[in-house]
């Protein structure tokens, strides 16, 4: 039976180029990179070589690049650290409804210290709108943490509107560009934000290895202590092997952006395509794909497309699926196993229902047209199925 991975949103087999780059390091290079001794001297070389090749493809100065564990701990040291920095000048904390739960449980953390932390809605598309999210900024604002584009149903914000919204009163801004960075440019310039947070195994790169990007003279406190890596910012012995692969995952990912826009664009539109001819009461959620060359104005990922299936279970659809060969997911990764139904569709207005008959399709670099065509034609008879074992659906429809 043929394989077919559609859930890249969750993770991404480590390309060869970046296994390649980071084999030295397992073994010859193996030092501790705080160590003075030439093998400490070498894993040094090759830590801040790699902060250089991540601060360029960025367009950020290498020192203010620090290495972690991935999106989860930046998304955590970024908005905890900041915040805790700020919390006896100002005390309000502004995320969107849709945030990446890293994002929102960090904030739920900040709430139960003291701080004043605000949601901004989104719109049924996933959008925050500027107006809404000027309400809520005000001079007691110390960050705004919106998400550049979301992992579940795509939907990519107009960062810089929104950061000039924070700055205006004199507040931070982040932005998890997690599932940005390699789908859509991501420029520190052209966005203009204080903070980011990417992760390597998004984009090819290696499981366990992140970064969050913190402009020169923004202050951060430190989430744990024990040493002086990494500026004192990210206490640990640094992962050399995973730095040099998230280098060179970044690296590949930049160079092949605006070409992997267009295919990957093209692909989700054919799908979409195909499904809505032969599926009924079948729901996109997050805005439409545009069409040809990558827009100037970029509204979303072009690899993501999460529809609801009205009256299919959105596991019995993962696991019929997953018998037939093919990996999907229901939403986050980091949500799995859970019961409820997602919080995002649930902010862009879906019932918990329509909610609960999701699946996010997600497609990378190694996906073909002909699996996108397969895919479009044995999912059609499984819906069919799952809808004639639905009784409420059946009597919806008479």
């Amino acid at each position: 039976m043929k394989q077919i991975y559609l859930d890249h949103n969750a993770t991404t087999q480590v390309a060869p180029e970046v296994l390649e780059a980071m084999l030295p390091y397992f073994s010859e290079k193996f030092g501790n990179a705080s160590s003075l001794h030439a093998f400490g001297r070498d894993a040094k070389v090759g830590l801040e070589n790699a902060r250089e090749t991540c601060a360029e493809v960025l367009g950020a100065e290498p020192a203010e690049i620090v290495f972690c564990s991935g999106g989860t701990e930046a998304d955590n040291l970024l908005l905890k650290g900041a915040a805790h920095a700020l919390k006896s000048k100002r005390n309000r904390i502004v995320i969107s409804s849709i945030e990446h739960p890293a994002i929102a449980q960090s904030a739920a953390q900040l709430a139960s210290e003291g701080f004043d932390v605000q949601t901004v809605p989104v719109s049924s598309e996933g959008f925050v709108s500027p107006e809404k999210l000027s309400a809520l900024v005000n001079d007691n604002t110390a960050l705004v943490s919106i998400m550049f584009a979301n992992n579940e149903i795509g939907t990519a914000q107009d960062i810089p509107t929104l950061v000039e919204i924070a700055h205006q009163q004199g507040a931070l801004f982040h932005t998890d560009a997690v599932q940005a960075f390699g789908k859509i440019p991501v420029s520190i310039e052209k966005l203009g934000v204080d903070m980011l947070s990417l992760s390597a195994h998004k984009i090819y790169g290696p499981k366990g290895m992140g970064l969050a990007y913190v402009r020169s003279g923004v202050k951060i406190d430190s989430l744990v202590q024990g040493g002086s890596h990494e500026k004192s910012r990210r206490p640990g012995t640094e992962n050399v092997p995973g730095a040099i692969g998230m280098a060179k995952a970044m690296e590949l990912a930049a160079e092949s952006v605006a070409s992997e826009y267009v295919r990957l664009n093209d692909l989700s539109r054919l799908f979409l395509e195909r499904i809505r001819e032969q599926v009924a009461d079948v729901t996109l959620n997050g805005p439409e794909f545009s069409e040809g060359a990558m827009p100037e104005k970029i509204t979303r990922t072009p690899q993501t497309v999460n529809l609801s299936f009205a009256g299919a279970e959105g596991e019995a659809l993962i696991l019929s699926l997953d018998l037939e060969g093919v990996a999907v997911s229901s939403g986050s990764a980091c949500s799995s196993g859970a019961v409820d139904p997602s919080a995002v569709l649930l902010a862009i207005g879906q019932t918990p229902e329509l909610a609960k008959s999701s699946i996010r399709f997600s497609l990378g670099r190694h996906t073909t047209e002909e699996e996108i065509k397969h895919v479009a034609e044995i999912l059609p008879p499984i819906i069919e199925r799952l809808r004639r074992m639905s009784p409420a659906y059946a009597n919806a429809r008479r």
